[in-house]
């Protein structure tokens, strides 16, 4: 297992179970094989040296995948390394790239902070920003863009952002149903930032008054 995930700072996803916590609502899927797949595309475009293409398996998991979701997830890497931005970008990229520090927010009159961790997909060093890679049911660009919020992409996008000190982003959806490529610039400011900030703000401080806040209390 990647010793990422056993750091102890706050990450997103801790975030993110909190919020499902706090806000049981019924799932549609299966996150656990939404999550493998979402890693076999990954590794495949950022990390192949984690994929065996002859037993169909990626490294962390014990069960090899079906051969037509192995080969949906090929078709998924072609797409995204035909697009010429998309290709261009990750032959700048760091991949992988970790961040690690103090997200300062404010909740009203409230000000508060958590130690966070991030991991990008790719980062552009040369270009200071970096770009996650989704896999996603989604046919067209709208359909992603409100699957983006529904999943509250938008809030780990801000996340991410804010431990890098960067200025843009970028997510890059790969439909596994028709193969789009579909891509949302974010910049501060803009639309996608503040819906993501706004989101932040508030299951972050519940985070806070739940775990740090209590902690320094006892």
């Amino acid at each position: 297992m990647d010793t990422y995930y056993n750091r102890p700072e706050v990450s997103n996803s801790d975030l993110t179970a909190l919020y499902k916590y706090l806000y049981p609502d019924f799932i549609s899927y299966d996150p656990e094989v939404a999550f493998k797949f979402g890693n076999l595309i990954d590794y495949m475009i950022t990390e192949p040296q984690k994929v065996n293409y002859f037993t169909r398996m990626i490294e962390g998991y014990p069960d090899p995948f079906f051969p037509e979701d192995f080969k949906r997830a090929e078709e998924m890497k072609k797409s995204a390394k035909n697009d010429a931005q998309v290709n261009q970008l990750l032959q700048l990229s760091t991949f992988q790239k970790v961040f690690v520090g103090d997200v300062n927010l404010k909740y009203g009159n409230i000000d508060f902070s958590l130690r966070m961790r991030c991991k990008y997909d790719m980062f552009m060093n040369i270009l200071g920003w970096g770009a996650d890679i989704k896999s996603t049911a989604a046919t067209t660009m709208n359909q992603f863009i409100d699957a983006c919020y529904h999943f509250d992409y938008d809030r780990s996008r801000v996340v991410y952002m804010l431990l890098s000190g960067s200025e843009k982003d970028m997510i890059i959806g790969i439909s596994k149903k028709n193969y789009q490529v579909f891509k949302i610039p974010i910049v501060r400011g803009d639309a996608f930032w503040n819906s993501g900030m706004e989101k932040l703000t508030d299951i972050a401080f519940k985070y806070w008054m739940l775990f740090e806040n209590f902690n320094k209390a006892a």
